[in-house]
């Protein structure tokens, strides 16, 4: 697999944080110039580390891929390589990280995009014990494209990152599961159908 930090050294790096600490572990000033400054070299190969960091999520997790109707049956990952659903996929997910970039220097509207992403996820059913694999992955794919420019503080700042809008995420999730969990425990409002007529 070739990257330390994915598997099962994935689930402690990113995924054991209560959404509390998620939270109050916002990237420091410096490490928003780290990961804007490094996000300038990897936009350009976006579609190449879509790919690749789901390549790999499938290939470390492939419980996964269940998530994932289409690619779920898959067991070539060649044939994955060339999806070209998995590229639209893993565009979105590049596109979500751009847009979280462009918004470190304005914390509340991340805060709002990533709880509104993790609520879609609960209707894809997409449970957050995945969110934290794609942080692993996203970090494995672009080091390789940063070559030189990777430091172990930059590492730490996308870590950082990557357990912020996880852990906010997450809280979407629980948000909309209790949400849709009263919806379905309130009764419905009908209109009376006793008879009124006089």
């Amino acid at each position: 697999m070739g990257c330390a930090i994915s598997g099962l050294e994935a689930k402690g790096e990113f995924g054991e944080r209560t959404t509390e600490d998620a939270a109050a572990a916002t990237p420091s000033e410096p490490q928003i110039q780290m990961i804007k400054e490094s996000w300038k070299v990897i936009r350009d190969d976006i579609a190449k580390v879509g790919i690749i960091m789901f390549v790999r999520l499938f290939e470390t997790h492939p419980e996964c891929k269940d998530v994932f109707f289409l690619f779920r049956d898959v067991e070539d990952l060649e044939r994955l390589r060339t999806s070209r659903e998995l590229r639209a996929h893993g565009l979105r997910v590049m596109s979500f990280i751009e847009k979280s970039v462009a918004r470190l220097d304005q914390l509340e509207r991340l805060e709002a995009l990533a709880l509104e992403l993790g609520k879609s996820h609960y209707h894809y059913n997409a449970p957050p014990k995945y969110y934290s694999y794609v942080g692993a992955e996203f970090i494995c794919a672009v080091r390789p494209i940063l070559k030189e420019k990777w430091t172990s503080e930059l590492e730490e700042a996308w870590k950082t990152l990557f357990q912020f809008v996880t852990g906010l995420m997450k809280r979407g999730y629980e948000e909309e599961s209790d949400r849709q969990r009263e919806l379905a425990a309130s009764p419905k409002e009908r209109p009376d159908k006793r008879n009124t007529a006089i």
